[in-house]
């Protein structure tokens, strides 16, 4: 199953791959070059396939805890000043991903989006740490019934060069379903109240959907 901002590349993709293997089969004259061509096309072609695979995820909705919103590496754990929307301290967990995970984006938890903002930037190294400031990026706001306002940041990296983002202030949204999608590799950042219960440890590969970052007893 493949995510619905990949159907105009897949297109394209797979019509270029299917016209170059012909091109190659009629006008390149020498076999092994010819077959050198031809597979290294058609490993492009899955690359992009895999890029923008969609699997089902079985999310065990609730509003106790916090799901990992991406696939990918937890790369930060730290106490940071948030100053666009909280303008005081949290608890940022990062999760990056790299060109071979999956670049879904899924809601971290239930409820209503307070707010919903992009802002161009820059491009730089998705694990630089002025990347959650300074990169093209889309800021969302949750309000949950139990941890309260809960931060998302879809951040763009050195080849992510499009965040889609389908949260729209005022939507009622369900934790685990389609939120978004950044195109070739990028990171995500949330924010805690500081105090937070996390599960997640650094260097942690973790499964968007599925997995829980946070706990919070009623």
């Amino acid at each position: 199953m493949f995510h619905k901002e990949g159907g105009k590349i897949i297109l394209v993709a797979t019509t270029l791959t299917v016209l170059f293997i012909f091109l190659a089969d009629k006008f390149v004259t020498i076999f092994w070059l010819q077959k050198v061509l031809q597979f290294a096309v058609l490993f492009l072609l899955i690359m992009v396939l895999q890029f923008f695979r969609n699997p089902k995820r079985m999310t065990n909705v609730a509003d106790e805890h916090v799901i990992a919103p991406v696939d990918g590496k937890v790369v930060v754990i730290e106490e940071v000043f948030e100053a666009e929307y909280f303008n005081d301290k949290r608890l940022q967990v990062s999760i990056f991903m790299s060109p071979i995970n999956v670049h879904v984006t899924r809601y971290p938890v239930n409820g209503k989006v307070k707010y919903s903002k992009y802002h161009p930037g820059k491009y730089l190294v998705a694990w630089h740490p002025k990347a959650s400031t300074d990169n093209e990026r889309t800021t969302v706001v949750i309000e949950n019934r139990i941890f309260g306002d809960i931060l998302y940041r879809q951040v763009a990296g050195a080849l992510a060069k499009r965040i889609v983002n389908y949260a729209k202030e005022g939507m009622q949204v369900v934790q685990g379903s389609d939120a978004g999608f950044i195109k070739f590799g990028s990171r995500v950042d949330l924010y805690f109240p500081l105090g937070t219960e996390l599960t997640v440890k650094l260097g942690q590969k973790v499964v968007g959907g599925h997995d829980v970052i946070a706990n919070k007893n009623q």
